[in-house]
């Protein structure tokens, strides 16, 4: 399978099990950056999330976690031939990860079925389900790895996303911006990007409609992911 040719990078992503998707690319795109300095990339995969920040800020110093070792390999190759080869990429699970610094800014498209049926292929069930990374062993990685100024960003599908922001709040958590996401007018909501904090805040609600009517990319769509898509 061919990578996929962003404005700026290109990513490889025959050896991930999981794909390019619009899932990452939303969440890359829509991630609040203002300020910070440091990013932690759980679960890179094929390196897709940290590309897009370090394009959107050059300046953040950002760290990838990746523990499939085919997936690991591939992110090593795309962020060595990307613009920012500078980008740092670990190989082990966020359990294992250890840092002295805390980050400013955590990021994840985390895997999410729970109880699903399993196919044949060892590494995409890693990837797309909670067994090796459970949504509580994922929150514990950002309480462990942020200061009190940090913030959480996530994308998940609209079901899980319910069950995530009742074992945030439950670990001190609070959802602080709420972006809900359909692809067509005529769908429902099917996708939440969210950001998290341990400061308590009224959350900014906000929807987002991938298509029109037309089935041609939506005005709001465009704007969020304009600097990254070829042809947009």
């Amino acid at each position: 399978m061919s990578g996929f040719t962003f404005k700026q990078f290109k990513v490889e992503h025959d050896q991930c099990a999981m794909k390019v998707s619009t899932d990452g690319i939303l969440l890359g795109a829509w991630v609040k950056l203002n300020g910070a300095k440091s990013l932690l990339d759980i679960g890179t995969g094929t390196g897709l999330l940290a590309l897009m920040c370090k394009q959107r800020e050059p300046i953040l110093n950002i760290t990838a976690v990746e523990v499939d070792e085919a997936a690991y390999k591939q992110a090593q190759q795309n962020i060595a031939k990307s613009p920012w080869p500078t980008i740092t990429l670990a190989h082990t699970s966020i359990q294992a990860f250890k840092q002295s610094t805390s980050f400013d800014v955590v990021i994840s498209n985390p895997p999410y079925f729970n109880n699903s049926l399993k196919g044949d292929n060892d590494a995409r069930n890693t990837a797309r389900h909670t067994d090796g990374l459970s949504f509580n062993e994922l929150i514990d990685a950002y309480m462990r790895l942020s200061h009190e100024h940090s913030c959480f960003n996530v994308i998940l599908p609209s079901t899980e996303a319910g069950l995530f922001i009742e074992l945030a709040k439950q670990n001190g958590l609070y959802l602080n911006a709420h972006c809900q996401v359909k692809t067509t007018p005529s769908k429902v909501f099917s996708r939440s990007l969210m950001r998290f904090s341990t400061l308590k805040t009224v959350p900014e609600q906000s929807q987002l409609c991938i298509r029109d009517e037309q089935n041609n990319y939506s005005h709001e769509y465009i704007a969020l992911c304009k600097a990254f898509y070829l042809k947009m």
